[in-house]
């Protein structure tokens, strides 16, 4: 029977409730410190998902906060759901009414909702995908007239998502910043994208942070509003915060009065911080002390995924960074096996052991191949693998490929519900409104798109206006004219057709599904699949608008993968997933740790240290075995190169790893070299003294023939020795 009796000053409840059941020692603490600032270093795979949960349960347990009056962010929508799901269960209670339960980007949404006239949008405002904000990027590159081959789209979305990242509008943009993109006109192109993003009622990602921080800093009623309303923070995954973020969570803690300070709970591992790149400032967890005085710290250290092996080569390998909170992953079951890393003369080689000890697990030792991952630092490492893996039969997955919302039909089919659902978004109409072809082409497009952009109006409305004239013609005007109608006919319908019934409508109006049944192509099948599968999905939701958010919100980590294959992914997407068995291929100096943070411009070592961490975070995805290996020879980008064994092999403790023997691979890759040297260099019939022409350095002289390498002396380029393989004769 739960206890109600009241909590004392420390959140501490004198009997334990069945929902405590279980937890060991720092989990208990963790999860009944309910007041004032708390910081949880969760360690991989020491249950952190658990104690997020269980507090969320003791809370509504023990009524020291209705569900509306929790805040618990997340970094996904899978851990969202998690929380609630286990919550739920623990609680006897239903927490799926949550308001303040999701993503950081889903709970500013639906705050935005609430109050988008305060930041010049509609409640109906449209959120733009990573390929729709690249569009609009594109539109703003070309009315400032500016060479788009020099200055491409997606580095001014990259800049724009950092400045908005870091919490900067296009008013506050430091002149630094602005000088990034096209010799120092990012400032007023940041401002022209921001305004067009409003002419359109719409966010990118980034918006959602910065408008919803931007809300509260100007609107002080509806701040206090949020303040007076939540009285628990907790934030999962702390270490991949970036600055807005921060920002956005301290304006909603500010107002605290209590003695203690707010009661906001931070759950991370900074030593699992890997997403710089993305935005994530290591030093909110860091510095989470400073920022929160009186904060208590709890360590979670005990991990109840990996072997001992595997967790002391981790451990010792990420104490050899200095910027972190000190933490040791101590095991809780077996020693198991030593941690394996082998050299290898060749990617090639290194690819084909990898392929026979998968093949030798999963039919002698009968290892289920989704137990079995292959993790790799550059997406660039999975050609040989993938071909390997072919030529020994084996299934496998690639996580982080092109994902079921990213494809062309889809993007098709969800552009009309965008045009639907909100008129004004440009970029929607733009994708669909010749798709399929209704004779509307580009020119007539261009002609509308700058009418529209000089009158201040969206291109729905340019279009009406077009019709009403005799701006277009032919069948232009009858195919705009008959989209037109539909598209009245179609926001008439939304209010009285389900969602989903809704699509098939539109999508058999306009002649997309007769399009793909007439289609002889062997993929037109399998995209009628995928519409199908698309409407299936709508039908849990309540409202057009509700469905649109959430593929809007949805991330890469949101992907369900269920059946049995083998699981090739980059180190970064692996985060949060766990395997028997993980290989572990490439780590060579200049690949991994990465050149570029060996190279480090800050001088400071913070990319290596980053490195190291994703090392960490790479082993501490296995928890039966871990396969590290190295090569002497890589082919990457049309090239071979040279490496060395990677820095980190030295940082591991020789007690808990084994170093294995590859002689047969090894010989077999040299023999194939040699072979494949020898028969090239005799069939193209290069002599010493003879012109020929190298596709980068020009027109030279054979100087020196040794097998497949070429000592050249270039006219323009000097001397240099290069391989046969990319040889013409003059």
């Amino acid at each position: 029977m739960v206890d109600n009796t009241p909590t004392t000053h420390t959140g501490i409840v004198p009997l334990t409730p069945h929902y405590l059941e279980g937890l060991n020692e720092e989990q208990m603490e963790a999860v009944q410190t309910t007041e004032g600032p708390l910081l949880v270093l969760a360690a991989a795979g020491t249950g952190k998902t658990r104690v997020i949960t269980t507090r969320v349960a003791h809370i509504l347990s023990q009524n020291l906060a209705a569900s509306h009056q929790i805040l618990a962010v997340t970094f996904t929508n899978k851990a969202a759901n998690e929380i609630k799901k286990r919550a739920n269960q623990l609680a006897h209670t239903n927490v799926n009414k949550m308001p303040f339960l999701g993503t950081f980007h889903s709970v500013c949404t639906s705050i935005l909702r609430r109050h988008a006239e305060r930041v010049d949008l509609r409640p109906n405002f449209d959120i733009l995908d990573a390929e729709e904000a690249t569009r609009l990027a594109k539109q703003t590159i070309e009315a400032f007239d500016i060479d788009i081959k020099k200055w491409p789209p997606r580095l001014l979305t990259h800049h724009i998502d950092q400045w908005k990242n870091n919490g900067f509008t296009p008013d506050t943009l430091p002149e630094k910043e602005g000088a990034l993109f096209a010799n120092g006109k990012g400032k007023p192109i940041y401002a022209f994208y921001q305004k067009r993003l409003k002419t359109l009622n719409a966010c990118d990602f980034g918006d959602l942070l910065l408008e919803c921080f931007r809300l509260f800093q100007e609107n002080i009623d509806i701040l206090q509003q949020y303040q007076d309303t939540i009285r628990y923070v907790m934030v999962d995954e702390y270490q991949d915060t970036n600055t807005i973020q921060y920002m956005w969570l301290r304006l909603l803690v500010n107002k605290s009065t209590h003695a203690q300070g707010p009661n906001i709970c931070c759950v991370g591992d900074d030593d699992q911080s890997i997403y710089a790149w993305r935005g994530a400032q290591v030093q909110n967890i860091l510095s989470f002390p400073q920022h929160f005085p009186n904060t208590k710290i709890i360590r979670l250290q005990r991990n109840y995924r990996s072997d001992a092996h595997i967790l002391h080569a981790a451990s010792h390998l990420i104490s050899h960074n200095t910027q972190r909170h000190n933490k040791t992953l101590q095991p809780n079951g077996e020693d198991g096996e030593k941690v394996t890393v082998s050299e290898f003369y060749n990617d090639d080689a290194e690819a084909r052991a990898i392929c026979e000890d998968i093949y030798s697990a999963i039919k002698q030792n009968n290892i289920s191949a989704e137990e079995i991952a292959i993790l790799v630092r550059s997406a660039s490492q999975m050609r040989i693998l993938e071909e390997k893996l072919v030529l020994f039969s084996l299934d496998y997955r690639i996580i982080g490929g092109p994902r079921f919302y990213e494809r062309a039909e889809i993007r098709d089919a969800i552009a009309y519900l965008k045009v639907i659902s909100n008129p004004s978004l440009d970029i929607a109409l733009e994708r669909i409104i010749n798709v399929p072809a209704r004779g509307i082409g580009k020119k007539s497009l261009q002609r509308m798109q700058h009418y529209a952009h000089n009158q201040g109006i969206s291109l729905y409305e340019a279009a009406i206006k077009f019709i009403e004239t005799d701006e277009i013609s032919g069948k232009a005007r009858a195919g705009l004219t008959h989209l037109l109608r539909y598209m009245q006919t179609w926001t008439k319908a939304k209010s009285t057709m389900s969602h989903d019934q809704l699509l098939e409508m539109v999508l058999e109006d306009v002649g997309y599904t007769d399009m793909l049944r007439h289609d002889k192509h062997p993929k037109a099948l399998t995209k009628l699949d995928n519409l199908k599968e698309l409407s299936r999905g709508m039908t849990d939701f309540g409202s057009l608008e509700e469905y649109l958010d959430h593929i809007s919100l949805m991330t890469e980590n949101d992907t369900q993968v269920t059946d049995e294959k083998i699981t090739l992914m980059t180190m970064h997407a692996a985060k949060g997933t766990e395997f028997d068995i993980v290989f572990l291929p490439g780590w060579e100096q200049g690949l991994f740790p990465h050149q570029r943070s060996i190279n480090d411009s800050e001088g400071n070592g913070g990319g290596l240290e980053e490195e190291r961490r994703l090392a960490y975070v790479a082993l501490t995805r296995a928890r039966k075995q871990a396969h590290i290996s190295h090569v002497q020879n890589r082919f990457l980008h049309n090239k071979v190169h040279n490496y060395l064994p990677s820095w980190f092999l030295d940082e591991l403790p020789q007690a808990h790893i084994i170093n294995k023997h590859c002689n047969d691979y090894n010989q077999y890759a040299k023999n194939l070299d040699e072979t494949h040297a020898i028969s090239h260099t005799t069939s193209m019939q290069f002599n010493i003294g003879q012109r020929i022409f190298h596709t980068k350095y020009g027109y030279g002289y054979i100087q020196n023939i040794d097998r497949d390498k070429l000592a050249i002396d270039f006219e323009k380029a000097g001397p240099k020795l290069v391989l046969a393989d990319y040889i013409q004769i003059a």
